[in-house]
């Protein structure tokens, strides 16, 4: 049954490496279920509650990404759009966290009309193949670099930004441990090698109080919703203030996913042979509806999650993979001190050789054509730098309209490529 409905067999997949793959991909975003309520409860917002709000959000968008998409993504609240929500909309522009949730819940309702009328699928599909190449070794540096970041290997410095953390601290030398041992692993061709890792590390970290045992019961119901659940303010809707808001949600949201759907289905093998995404409309109809009930459960924009890729490196190739997932989202709201356990230290290993991984499709990259070659490499280095997948996308189509256009290769460009182009110039002014 498995097989008919998922095609394992025609994805060249089988059982249990699709569970497999789910789960890896479930440890190196399960992060999420304690980042996400700690930063959003600094708004005010109860953080029991948060919990239940980002585990719920998670299951029901990965679940319809596994059921309807039926490819191996996993969804959950995003990153830099839950700090903006917290930090900038609340904390920043004096705005009650209701007013943010009910941004939130009006871009997932725009997202579903959008991806209704095949709006995302053509602004996905409109990405020139050079860039999709770019994009996914983009990403590869992007998730390494957070994979050393969170692990303290690479630490903010005021004089030159970025620089080496302290290689002696218990954290460092677990995560370097871990790199090591996943990577032994890869080379000798061991199946489920970034699991082992991550499991390894977790252990090792015990002693040195890096890892940090659950407190209290393992096993509890999970917290109401009911401080956050369906909190809205319709107040200022028509304001300039919702209207920024809104555009910055749906622009930051918009090319995340795109960016990560192009740069994980290119490191996959799953593009079609004209470069596109399969079943890109029902991918992004999950990510809208994540965002739209999310808002109602209570918590910031949900996203397709680039960790997505540590699943696809273990094989992971249909909505098996993500179904996995999304009943591992089940479990953690009755075992959360159990999942959230798990340091970035010992995620670090997966985030930093998946990086590795998704650096392949460089090599499909024509460095012979300058029109080509520039705008896919300006893609892959302003990633990591302005840490936003949205802001390699910008300057990388931004660049490639400008080269062909002063190049003399017009016909390169299509309609929906200059529109953006008008669109990207016009978002730095606002």
């Amino acid at each position: 049954m498995l097989n008919r409905f998922f095609k394992l067999k025609e994805n060249h997949t089988s059982v249990r490496t699709e569970i497999l793959a789910g789960i890896t991909t479930f440890m190196t975003m399960a992060y999420i279920l304690a980042v996400n309520p700690d930063i959003l409860s600094a708004t005010g917002m109860d953080k029991n509650a948060l919990f239940t709000a980002t585990a719920l959000s998670a299951l029901v968008a990965t679940l319809f990404m596994a059921l309807v998409a039926k490819l191996p993504f996993a969804l959950a609240p995003g990153m830099g759009l839950n700090a903006f929500f917290a930090f900038t909309v609340v904390l920043g522009m004096g705005y009650s966290w209701e007013f943010a949730l009910t941004a939130v819940f009006i871009e997932g309702i725009i997202f579903l009309i959008l991806t209704a009328f095949n709006i995302r699928e053509l602004i996905v599909n409109a990405i020139p193949l050079s860039l999709k190449h770019a994009v996914s070794a983009g990403i590869g540096l992007f998730i390494a670099f957070i994979g050393l970041q969170n692990a303290g290997v690479v630490i903010s410095n005021d004089a030159t930004l970025v620089g080496l953390g302290d290689m002696g601290s218990p954290a460092v030398l677990v995560a370097l441990g871990g790199i090591v041992l996943t990577a032994v692993l890869l080379a000798l061709k061991v199946k489920g090698a970034l699991l082992i890792g991550i499991f390894v590390a977790t252990i090792a970290g015990l002693p040195f109080d890096v890892t940090h045992m659950p407190e209290g019961n393992l096993v509890d119901a999970p917290p109401s919703l009911s401080p956050i659940f369906f909190k809205f303010d319709f107040s200022q809707l028509f304001t300039m203030d919702m209207l920024i808001v809104l555009f910055t949600f749906l622009f930051v949201d918009m090319f995340d996913t795109v960016g990560t759907l192009v740069g994980v289905s290119d490191k996959a093998g799953m593009l079609t042979k004209d470069g596109k995404v399969p079943r890109a409309k029902q991918a992004l109809f999950a990510d809208s509806i994540g965002t739209t009930l999310g808002a109602i459960f209570g918590t910031s924009t949900v996203t397709t999650y680039v960790e997505s890729a540590s699943g696809v490196a273990e094989g992971g190739r249909t909505g098996l993979t993500s179904l996995t997932t999304a009943g591992l989202f089940l479990v953690a709201l009755f075992f959360a001190p159990l999942f959230t356990m798990v340091p970035p230290a010992a995620t670090a290993a997966a985030l930093v050789l998946v990086g590795f991984f998704m650096m392949s499709p460089i090599l499909k990259i024509n460095f012979d054509d300058y029109t080509e070659a520039i705008p896919a490499f300006i893609t892959i280095l302003v990633m990591p730098l302005t840490y936003s997948i949205a802001e390699g996308i910008v300057f990388g189509m931004l660049s490639y309209v400008f080269l062909k256009l002063l190049t003399g290769k017009v016909k390169d460009i299509s309609v929906v490529m200059i529109v953006l182009a008008i669109l990207f110039i016009l978002k730095f002014f606002i």
